[in-house]
Formats: C-alpha cells, structure tokens, sequence
C-alpha cells in the first residue's frame, strides 16, 4: 500500500505541475489537469510520433504504460498524456491526441461518450468484465444500496470519493438523488479513498467508497459490491478503445495495433498489485510484457 500511495503521490506532483503548462495541450481548458509521459530510454529510429492519453487511475496506467512499452518497442516516439477523465474524452474528440484506450462503458463514462461520440472513431473493446458502484468491507453488515440509510450513523453519513468529474462520481451523485441517501459524497483522489479504507479497515470500522474493477483493492482486501437494486451503475461494462477521426486512414499500422489490443482484468491487476507492493508503474508494465511476449507479438501483428 506504502509504495501505491508514494507512486500516485509523485502523478499527482506531476499533474500539478502539468497544470501549468497545460495550454500546450488543450487551449481554454485550465481547470483540468494534464501531465506527459515520454520515454528517455534508448530508441530505434523512430516510425513517427505517437500520442494518447491515460487517465490518472491505476487500471489506465497500467494499461497506458504497457502501450507506451509496446509501441516504442515497434519503434515509435510516444507521447502518453495523463489527464483527468473529461479532459481525456475532449483530447481525442478535438484531435489533439492520437487515441484514448480508457473509455468505461456504457456507464462510468457514458455522459462524455454522448458528448463526444460524433468526434471520434470507436475501434473496439478491449477488456470485457468491468465494474463500477458503492463498496463495503466484507465485515459490513449490509448488502445493498438501499439499505445505506437505516445506518448512516455508522458512515457518519458519508461516501468517500475520488476525484471530482470521475464518471463514478457523476454516477455516484446520481445514486444518492435515486435512493434518496442521507449521505454526503466526500471529493478527493484515489490515494485519499484508499488510505481512508486501509484506516478503516484496520480498525474494523464501517466505509463506504466508491470503487471498481479491475483494482488490486480487491486482491488486498476483503471487498464487496452493495446491490444496486436501480442499476445506476450498470452491470457488467468494458474498457473501450476510441481514436481522433481519421486516424485509420492517417497510420493505419497503429490502427491495426489498437484493432487487435485486448486482454483479460486479471492481466490488468497484475500490474496495479505490482505497483501496489513497490514496483514503478513503467517496471511493473515492462515485467508484465517480459512475461506475455507471445501477446505483445499478437498485439504487434509480428510473427
């Protein structure tokens, strides 16, 4: 848990510092958040420049850092942006980067793909069994959503959140409108949700959160999702893949590699639980590919 909260810790430094310089990437758009990720290792010579944009979450950088890896190794100068999650939508649909592999669908993230939709291509799903809602410590002794109320006092009235403009917050605010909760939605980030379960957890305390999946919370602790007898939160989602119009026909190398991207959400958590125990996110990435080179070949298209 030390090495996951020092390693967001240092994104969070780094997307304030990316704040202030973010017209570079986004004119007019100051209230968001935006730090870059480019690679200093050694290089081939470079088939071209490359950008995307992850957001700040352990799911999308693991995913991110894994292409990151992956497209320099095919010999690319890539640039991988980090930025909230509304920011990340509107880079793609205004051209200003390449492709966003970390769209939550069709709920978390469902409010900016009606907004953006028209502005972008949708390549495909590339991991299926994703989830998003209101979680508990197993010991919590309530199962459902609807039952959040009759023991508020044990909440203290509260759900602990992450970072404002999250899809699961917008769906989160929903929630509290359809059950009618007594309960305040508390703004932070995902260092500040967890550190608050680890506390709790540890004193055998009632939480609540906001939580999804994949997340190494889930191989660290004994979790478990409150029934949404309404379905604010969906079901079952996927993590969906969508590029800048016109990129196929733009590189469609790089349209072909996004075409056949896909893995499992266990492959996904094996990063964030690397990174969890200590590793980088870019170490826990590389150690991941070094064990799977049969799927970054697939990925590549190279025999």
């Amino acid at each position: 848990m030390h090495g996951e909260i020092m390693n967001r810790q240092t994104i969070l430094f780094c997307m304030i510092i990316g704040s202030l310089v973010i017209g570079l990437f986004c004119a007019g758009c100051t209230e968001q958040t935006v730090t870059e990720n480019q690679s200093s290792g050694p290089q081939q010579p470079s088939k071209g420049a490359i950008s995307f944009v992850a957001t700040p979450y352990g799911t999308e950088l693991s995913s991110g850092n894994v292409m990151l890896l992956m497209l320099e190794k095919a010999g690319y100068t890539v640039d991988m942006k980090v930025a909230d999650v509304g920011l990340s939508w509107q880079a793609v649909g205004d051209g200003n980067v390449d492709f966003f592999i970390g769209a939550w669908l069709p709920t978390c993230h469902g409010q900016y793909l009606d907004k953006f939709e028209d502005d972008l291509d949708f390549v495909r799903k590339s991991l299926i069994g994703t989830r998003c809602g209101l979680v508990v410590p197993s010991y919590v002794e309530i199962d459902s959503i609807s039952d959040l109320n009759t023991n508020k006092e044990k909440f203290n009235s509260k759900i602990i959140g992450i970072e404002p403009g999250a899809g699961i917050m917008v769906g989160t605010e929903d929630a509290i409108d359809a059950y009618n909760l007594d309960f305040e939605l508390q703004a932070g980030s995902e260092i500040g949700m967890l550190a608050a379960l680890k506390d709790a957890i540890a004193n055998n305390k009632w939480i609540v959160i906001t939580g999804w999946s994949p997340h190494w919370m889930f191989m660290g602790w004994d979790l478990k999702y409150l029934d949404d007898p309404k379905n604010i939160y969906g079901g079952e989602e996927y993590i969906a893949t969508f590029t800048k119009k016109g990129l196929k026909e733009e590189n469609p190398e790089i349209y072909g590699i996004l075409e056949r991207f896909s893995w499992e959400p266990s492959d996904m958590e094996s990063i964030m639980y690397d990174v969890q125990n200590g590793m980088t996110d870019k170490d826990a990435a590389q150690k991941w590919i070094d064990a799977h080179p049969e799927k970054i070949q697939e990925w590549l298209g190279t025999p």
